[in-house]
């Protein structure tokens, strides 16, 4: 069945993570088109959001239902990307990227699905990454993460696609935000700005594709994954650096957006 048509001018939007990068770019480019945005995140936003507490999620999604009486859309863009060695990275790091990362989507989405489905109207956009279908040494836990954003997205769509609500998973390249501090980008590697994922999340709301890639060039990488022998791929790993997240990192420019996740982790302690 079509999705019923939403209109941004006078939409209800929820954003999480929402106070910098993408988020903050997606957020004023609802408002630019005429929605009422509601930006939550651990810092820095109108409401203090910790996506890996479902009792946060639901005082914050509260508080917008309270106000507003209604979520017409729901951007799960809230993530965290820890790099270095599989085997040294702590467990409450990797504990970290996953709960922001995967629960984020699942607290967001069970929190706020049961009114859309009752409206028979709504639309949902979880901010994966290409990292959900192209595996990068030095990021196994955040690619796990963001395999099973992709698959999460994908499998919660199907199962409501005739109730009216869709979802979009939206996967960027490397993109330029506090995330990818320290880390050398270019060589190869496509590289986007915040406002072009934001473009591609603000789009969604019209077009409801399942997946969208930034840039959308990349669209055709699960083909290009399986035709390609192994051997050639590696070469072409090789090529553009994709041991970079080991062997590359600016360390001391990186140095405080790490202690950030730590920070968190041990506060979930």
């Amino acid at each position: 069945m079509p999705y019923p048509k939403i209109e941004l001018d006078g939409a209800v939007v929820v954003v999480t993570g929402g106070a910098r990068g993408i988020g903050k770019a997606t957020a004023d480019l609802f408002t630019a088109r005429g929605a009422t945005v509601c930006v939550g995140d651990l810092d820095g936003a109108p409401y203090r959001l910790d996506v890996t507490s479902r009792d946060s999620f639901l005082e914050f999604t509260g508080a917008v239902l309270d106000r507003f009486g209604r979520i017409d859309i729901l951007v799960n863009n809230a993530g965290v990307m820890p790099l270095g060695g599989f085997v040294s990275e702590a467990d409450a790091v990797s504990a970290t990227t996953l709960g922001v990362n995967v629960w984020g989507l699942i607290h967001g989405m069970r929190l706020v699905l049961p009114d859309m489905i009752e409206r028979g109207s709504g639309h949902v956009v979880n901010v994966a990454s290409m990292a959900g279908k192209l595996v990068v040494p030095g990021m196994a836990v955040y690619n796990a993460s963001k395999f099973a954003a992709v698959g999460l997205s994908a499998a919660v769509r199907e199962e409501y696609r005739d109730t009216g609500v869709s979802v979009t998973a939206v996967l960027p390249s490397a993109v330029r935000t506090r995330l990818a501090s320290g880390v050398p980008l270019g060589h190869g590697m496509p590289t986007v700005d915040p406002v072009d994922v934001a473009k591609a999340i603000v789009g969604s709301v019209d077009n409801r594709r399942a997946e969208i890639t930034v840039p959308r060039y990349l669209a055709g990488w699960d083909l290009l994954n399986a035709a390609i022998p192994e051997p050639v791929m590696r070469l072409g790993r090789k090529l553009i650096g994709d041991r970079r997240a080991l062997t590359s990192v600016e360390h001391d420019v990186r140095a405080a957006y790490e202690e950030s996740i730590r920070a968190q982790a041990r506060e979930a302690k």
